[in-house]
């Protein structure tokens, strides 16, 4: 089992009593009593508090945490060693020790000792707040050694999204209960799966503020936007690949479709910085990893190209229309493990711009159109203009990239500095400028804007941008983001699971998340 578990991180007896009923009302399985952070310790206050925290009826994790390992407040070896012996003697489920201090024989024995007339069980615990492991197989044995009936807990610091795969390799070699994951913005998707992969505790805070690592998600966010309850190790996983992807309400949309449809499927998000050897590395990961059960990705800004290289470089399908526009948004992965790549990008925006406008797609031709952005979606967008008979100019601040794709789809191209002289009927931004939490800026000078236009933002988060606040002020028509996201994210739908998105349960999402 994995018990969904709250760290209680107040200063002061009477508010962890308060975090503890909070926990407990939020759905907590279990509580970690980060002792360490209460002011002014002594025995007798754990006492007190312990006893009123056993009548709350929640299962208890007690710690006192070394300051070397992440401890508030330093307290003493001394100390942190009588806390967790009282804890043992009065009713805890756990109590969590440091790998480094068990050692030691004033610790050790101690605690030995202790645990032969109590119900408790002992976690012992090695951090690594700035880095990773460089072999954490043999910080587990070596707890195993130290103390059989040990719980083993290796937490280190994901640098990368490609860290992440030693903590589930663990896991999923283990044959006991144990605790891994990785933190910080990396390591977040190790806190999301834990119970998928069985790790004995999912760690989750109540709130921002009581976090007690880098990367603990809310209690509320890994109940209702994870589907921590439906959640097991048959769960199929998706995700979106990007940098950044805090701001994305994909997962959001999918895991509210997954839910609709009672698919046992859950969608996270996966922060992948670096270019196409990070890319690749990171999906070869994947690849041989069956056991992991992915079953396709979103794919965003930067990696859109990486994509389909990749899904080429290895012999996968990509559809012909993504190839054409050499750059994709959906990968899924289907049977013996065959990757398939597909942009949606592409009927998105023109759903999203013809719907809009009230017209149909062979209505845009001739009409003047201005891209700013020459990257992925600049590509989708494009090649679905270049196809209705637009004449379109792309702007980029990297000439060369714009003078490129226009090359690839006959059209004209342009510095950034020229878009005070555009001269278009439609204006499409393709850029992340203006996206959260860029709020104060657009890509187009407001003076640019007439209200004859049309200006179409790509960008979905925030709902209606600088660039879009702007248009509508010099009485422009203007077509949102979320538009382009609803229609793409639906075909995406039903590319990784075969069947139709409920486009009202995204809509209402997506207005409720913005």
């Amino acid at each position: 089992m994995t018990y969904l578990t709250v760290p209680i991180s107040a200063s002061t007896p009477e508010e962890a009593l308060s975090q503890v009923s909070a926990a407990k009302d939020a759905g907590a399985q279990m509580v970690e009593l980060r002792t360490d952070y209460l002011e002014n310790l002594t025995v007798d206050m754990f006492d007190d508090m312990f006893a009123k925290v056993l009548r709350a009826g929640i299962k208890t994790i007690v710690t006192c945490r070394d300051s070397s390992e992440g401890g508030q407040n330093e307290y003493s070896r001394k100390l942190r060693t009588q806390i967790l012996v009282r804890a043992a003697g009065t009713g805890a489920d756990f109590i969590d020790c440091e790998y480094a201090n068990f050692a030691k024989p004033d610790i050790g024995k101690v605690l030995k000792d202790a645990l032969k007339s109590s119900k408790a069980r002992l976690i012992l615990s090695a951090h690594n707040f700035k880095t990773t492991f460089k072999d954490i197989e043999s910080i587990y044995d070596g707890m195993l050694i130290a103390y059989p009936d040990a719980v083993p807990k290796v937490v280190y610091t994901a640098k990368h999204i490609n860290d992440c795969f030693a903590a589930f390799g663990l896991l999923h070699r283990k044959e006991r209960d144990a605790i891994v994951l990785a933190m910080g913005e990396h390591g977040l998707i190790t806190r999301i799966l834990a119970k998928k992969f069985g790790s004995l505790v999912c760690f989750a805070c109540l709130d921002e503020k009581s976090a007690t690592a880098p990367g603990q998600v809310s209690i509320e966010q890994m109940k209702k936007l994870y589907r921590y309850d439906s959640m097991n190790s048959k769960t199929q996983v998706f995700g979106i690949i990007g940098n950044p992807v805090s701001h994305s309400k994909s997962p959001a949309i999918h895991n509210a479709c997954f839910e609709a449809c009672n698919m046992n499927k859950v969608y996270v998000p996966i922060l992948l910085k670096g270019d196409r050897l990070e890319f690749n590395r990171f999906m070869e990961n994947v690849k041989e990893r069956h056991w992991l059960n992915f079953g396709g990705f979103s794919v965003t800004i930067p990696h859109k190209e990486n994509a389909l290289a990749y899904v080429s470089h290895i012999g996968g399908f990509a559809e012909e229309q993504a190839s054409k526009i050499a750059a994709v948004n959906t990968l899924a992965i289907g049977f013996n493990d065959r990757l398939s790549a597909y942009n949606t990008d592409y009927a998105g925006a023109m759903d999203a711009l013809t719907k809009t406008m009230g017209i149909d797609k062979a209505q845009l031709e001739h009409k003047p159109v201005a891209v700013i952005g020459a990257g992925g979606v600049s590509r989708a967008v494009v090649a679905g203009l270049v196809d209705a008979g637009a004449k379109v100019t792309i702007y980029n601040r990297t000439l060369s990239r714009a003078k490129k794709l226009a090359s690839e789809f006959a059209c004209h191209h342009a510095s950034m500095d020229d878009i005070a002289n555009l001269d278009a009927e439609i204006i499409v931004n393709c850029t992340s400028i203006g996206m959260y939490p860029d709020v104060d800026n657009s890509p187009v000078p407001a003076s640019v804007l007439k209200k004859t236009m049309v200006v179409f933002d790509t960008v979905y988060n925030p709902a209606e941008t600088l660039l879009l606040k702007q248009a509508k002020k010099a009485g422009a028509k203007t077509v949102p983001g979320v538009e382009m996201f609803i229609y793409q994210a639906m075909e995406q739908f039903e590319h990784f699971t075969g069947k139709k998105a409920d486009e009202s349960v995204m809509r209402a999402v997506i207005k409720d998340s913005l």
